[in-house]
């Protein structure tokens, strides 16, 4: 069986979108499931659409999301360059071996002959074709007009009609009518080759087995197919994945949210997740798990289980997976992920932390369990870091009534006796009074609760406590007495 070599070729014109982020992971796993490689390869060619600092953003993210790579930018290999900008003159070449093999041929129709050519078909209401002007001009006058300085492209000569039979690994067999394509251009006028040639050179001197892709590129396959024939080369094996829609089933856009990977690390989704939540958009175990790692999806996957059918994006559903790898994972993974977001917020620094490592670990584990990402986290955590200012509304209403001071009063007593604060003794306090008292225990934990947060909802009360210290918890609940007070 010869080498899976697959490949990612992102364009670098912006960050990496969630798509292009799925279709680095199914060739990542295709790879390591079957013993192969995945090649990374930045297709640049389109010089107007390139973003600066675009290819570091999109290696970071790869990076970040466990996606490595063995041969490409940073890593290197036997087949580069890996950027296609530096590989013009082999493109270059293969365009004149096929003008040389009268297999294309030089167009030198204007951007204004082909504009009235595609105005004219328009109001026929037909689709655009190539007329095929200069397909049968005679060499000497292609020599002579190249001679003259007069601008050109090259375009591929394709039959005139027949099919295209794309083998597709999840489609099947697609057939597509020549009738429907023309002789398009390989090579543009400026010297840059276009996609569809571009890739086709790139594949094949990069010995690629399979070429795995969304599905909106299907419609590209056939003109490649064309290439490859006429280059005389082998055609690798295609899979085109479902495509990713919106809920409302339209295509997916900014309008609906985050909708890069860097997005979702700015607003505190972990790699785990987002790798799990990709996983399932288009590919499932055929069992009723939803949570599992990269290492599980490797050992599981299967190509055939690829789904036909559009895969719809649903951040309610990245959200719940977030949040259960937040509470689950080792803390260890988690610390390096949060900590930037506490230290953007103000709430830390890089000298606090080294004398507080300890107590910061401790507050994260407790916070995390009862929230879903990073920045949520930040968030149920600033009444650790700044004095309270107010108290939620609600609370106040259902929480502060006169009689809460009484118990407020009982509470803080026996907590001010206490010659050791911990948990138990803290949460000991608490259920003599509520058995002495004959309540509820939530009855005396609600409105201490909201004495010590603002909040009506928090980690366990007592972690509350331990977290704060005994005379931040004090304070505060004395602070909440007079405020009740003054109601």
């Amino acid at each position: 069986m010869e080498e899976v070599r697959v490949r990612f070729a992102p364009s670098p014109t912006g960050y990496l979108h969630i798509g292009g982020a799925r279709t680095a992971l199914f060739n990542w796993l295709y790879a390591k499931s079957n013993g192969g490689k995945l090649i990374l390869r930045i297709e640049d060619t389109d010089t107007e659409r390139l973003k600066e600092d675009s290819v570091s953003q999109i290696l970071t993210s790869l990076k970040w999301l466990g996606i490595n790579w063995d041969e490409g930018p940073e890593v290197g290999g036997n087949y580069g360059p890996y950027f296609q900008s530096e590989r013009k003159e082999l493109y270059k070449r293969e365009a004149e071996r096929l003008l040389a093999e009268g297999k294309a041929y030089c167009c030198f129709c204007t951007p204004e002959e082909l504009e009235a050519e595609r105005e004219k078909q328009r109001k026929a209401k037909q689709p655009f074709r190539y007329a095929r002007t200069c397909r049968e001009l005679l060499p000497e006058e292609v020599k002579e007009r190249i001679a003259a300085g007069e601008s050109y492209s090259v375009r591929i000569k394709i039959p005139k009609e027949g099919e295209v039979i794309v083998r597709d690994m999840i489609h099947g067999d697609v057939s597509f009518d020549l009738a429907q394509l023309d002789d398009f251009v390989i090579m543009k006028s400026n010297g840059m080759p276009t996609y569809n040639f571009a890739v086709v050179i790139d594949d094949h001197m990069m010995k690629i087995s399979h070429v795995l892709r969304a599905e909106e590129h299907l419609s590209n396959t056939p003109k490649q197919i064309l290439i490859y024939e006429a280059c005389g080369f082998e055609t690798p094996n295609f899979g085109h994945m479902p495509m990713i829609l919106a809920p409302d089933r339209s295509k997916l856009s900014k309008r609906h949210g985050a909708t890069s990977v860097e997005e979702f690390r700015e607003q505190g989704y972990l790699p785990q997740a987002i790798i799990n939540y990709l996983t399932l958009l288009g590919w499932a175990p055929g069992n009723e798990q939803e949570i599992f790692s990269l290492e599980d999806t490797c050992r599981q996957f299967k190509f055939e289980k690829m789904s036909k059918k559009a895969a719809v994006y649903d951040t309610k559903k990245l959200t719940w997976l977030n949040g259960q790898y937040l509470s689950t994972l080792p803390l260890q993974d988690i610390m390096p992920e949060v900590t930037p977001f506490f230290i953007r917020a103000g709430l830390i620094d890089e000298n606090w932390l080294e004398t507080n490592a300890a107590y910061f670990e401790k507050l994260i584990d407790v916070v995390r369990v009862r929230v879903k990402t990073l920045q949520e986290v930040v968030d149920a955590s600033t009444y650790f870091f700044r004095d309270l200012t107010e108290y939620d509304e609600k609370g106040i209403a259902k929480h502060f009534k006169p009689e809460a001071v009484e118990i407020l009063t009982e509470c803080l007593t026996g907590l001010e006796a206490l010659e050791e604060f911990t948990l138990d003794s803290t949460e000991q306090v608490y259920n003599d009074i509520a058995e002495k008292n004959g309540v509820a225990l939530g009855k005396i934990i609600h409105p201490t609760r909201l004495a010590l947060t603002g909040r009506t909802v928090s980690p366990g009360l007592f972690d509350v406590m331990l977290l704060l210290g005994k005379e931040k918890t004090i304070k505060r609940m004395k602070d909440a007495i007079i405020f009740i007070n003054s109601l």
